[in-house]
């Protein structure tokens, strides 16, 4: 028997080229499983398949796409034969205040655009993910279904109504899809990272990141393995009586305005 926690486990993971979810799929991985990664960056992913070996792989998936994620789905199927954890890590940001003011007058707000553009990825892209891969989970008679939320979809966060709104619905997906799906073996769990050291915030200033980092009570901020962690606990068998929870892994954080 082998000790790894994931042995052959063959495992999706969303936005999986860089960041967290390169992180995630490099732990996975590391546990033995198969890896399927999916992103719209393709340079990127192409070089993060190769990097982790022959058990992973890389397509082209937009999330906010149903049609690419049924093809990718269906690749992996061929090629695997089942599908045991979906991570849902894709996601993006479009930061602007519902309406801006200065000196008493609305000088700015956050366009439609970005609104929906966010929420199609962010939170229809998890449903449309998740919807696509549950019916192979419950032929199985198992699988798991983790996804991204923030401490923001818990907490609230400035300028970010876009963002939090589908941060906060990915909870709310998860506590319906676990009460649903409990009774096919799959189980449905959501982590919310706080502060985390990803490329996006690398390019914030570093003010900005300070002020992260002290209103962390650890006193710095996640590492993508920190997530990564937490996704593949929830994803193995410690985790067998585990659904409908939302992990905060955020080093303590308080979110003030």
């Amino acid at each position: 028997m082998s000790g790894k926690r994931m042995q052959d486990r063959v495992v999706l993971v969303t936005g999986g080229a860089a960041g967290i979810g390169r992180a995630t799929a490099q732990r996975f991985a590391d546990e033995g499983a198969i890896v399927a990664i999916g992103d719209v960056n393709q340079a990127v992913g192409q070089e993060t398949a190769t990097a982790l070996g022959s058990q992973a792989s890389f397509a082209t998936v937009d999330v906010s796409d149903r049609a690419s994620v049924q093809s990718w789905v269906d690749e992996v199927l061929d090629r695997h034969g089942r599908i045991d954890v979906l991570v849902n890590n894709a996601g993006i940001t479009r930061d602007a205040q519902l309406v801006k003011v200065k000196d008493g007058d609305v000088v700015g707000q956050m366009s439609e655009a970005d609104f929906d553009l966010v929420v199609g990825i962010n939170l229809k892209g998890v449903f449309t993910c998740t919807q696509v891969v549950v019916p192979v989970m419950i032929r199985q008679g198992s699988g798991v279904i983790v996804s991204a939320s923030s401490v923001v979809g818990l907490d609230g966060n400035f300028g970010q109504t876009n963002y939090v709104a589908t941060k906060a619905g990915v909870i709310g997906m998860t506590k319906v899809w676990a009460r649903e799906l409990g009774r096919c073996g799959i189980r449905v769990n959501a982590v919310a990272p706080g502060f985390t050291a990803t490329e996006m915030i690398a390019g914030m200033p570093e003010k900005v990141q300070e002020t992260m980092r002290t209103h962390t009570p650890l006193g710095r901020l996640g590492t993508p393995e920190d997530i990564a962690n937490a996704y593949l606990f929830l994803a193995s068998d410690e985790a067998s009586f585990i659904t409908g929870e939302v992990l905060r892994v955020d080093g303590g954080l308080v979110v003030g305005t």
